[in-house]
């Protein structure tokens, strides 16, 4: 069983911490029920993602969060 999903209609979008430049971002996508695929844009913009349950990515966010306040 393969399950990894289909990433070719991902809608990316640049993180808000990203410089706003073309060649130096992360981006998302968001409509991947229970996943949260990453990828960097920069190194390969098409080329493959990182796939991680929400879960494990909101618990990165808030750790990410935590250490810079």
């Amino acid at each position: 069983m393969n399950r990894t999903p289909d990433l070719s209609t991902a809608h990316w979008r640049k993180s808000s911490y990203s410089d706003g430049g073309q060649t130096n971002c992360v981006e998302v996508a968001d409509d991947f029920p229970g996943l949260i695929p990453v990828r960097d844009s920069k190194a390969a913009p098409n080329g493959p993602a990182l796939v991680f349950p929400v879960s494990a990515w909101t618990a990165f966010i808030h750790n990410v969060r935590r250490q810079s306040s």
